[in-house]
Order: C-alpha cells, then sequence, then structure tokens
C-alpha cells in the first residue's frame, strides 16, 4: 500500500503565509495583542525553518493558513471592544 504523498508548501506560499500574519497583526488595536502575535508568528517561523519532512512542511503550513484564519476572527472581535484611549506604548511610538 503506497503512502499518500503530501505535497509541500512552495516558498512563495511560505513567504505569503508568514506576510500575511504580520499584516493581520498589525491590526489588532491593542499594543500588547499585536506585539504577542507578531513575536509569535516570528518564533514560529524559526522553528519551523529547519523542517525537511515534505509531510511536516505541510503539516506546519497547515497549522500556520489555520492560525490566520484563526488570527483574523480575533481582529475583527478585538476591534468591537477596542478602547478609548491608546496605550501608553503607542502614544510613544507616535510621538
Amino acid at each position: 500500500m503506497a503512502a499518500s504523498a503530501v505535497a509541500a508548501p512552495t516558498r512563495n506560499e511560505v513567504l505569503w503565509l508568514y506576510r500575511s500574519l504580520l499584516r493581520v497583526a498589525r491590526q489588532f488595536c491593542d499594543y500588547n495583542i499585536r506585539e504577542y502575535t507578531k513575536r509569535r508568528t516570528i518564533d514560529a517561523f524559526r522553528h519551523n525553518q529547519k523542517l525537511t519532512d515534505s509531510s511536516k512542511v505541510a503539516a506546519a503550513f497547515a497549522d500556520g493558513k489555520a492560525q490566520l484564519e484563526v488570527a483574523k476572527r480575533q481582529c475583527i472581535v478585538y476591534s468591537l471592544y477596542a478602547p478609548k484611549v491608546k496605550s501608553v506604548m503607542d502614544v510613544k511610538r507616535s510621538a
């Protein structure tokens, strides 16, 4: 019985996912959530950088796509309850 072949994502698909996750992270209103999402994205991609097994790469890519969808939904929910006052960190960044 042959094992099912899992197609690993291309380099462009991985870069698209990385950029998309960072783009969604920038949309969060709350500084802490925004920075956490950004840091978590960078850490996850660094952690999976050395994967060579195509099935593991495909699984990590699928997990990343699922995380992207979660982040998009969370961004919408957080925007509904955005604080009226900016965070001190956001004020510092603007100045």
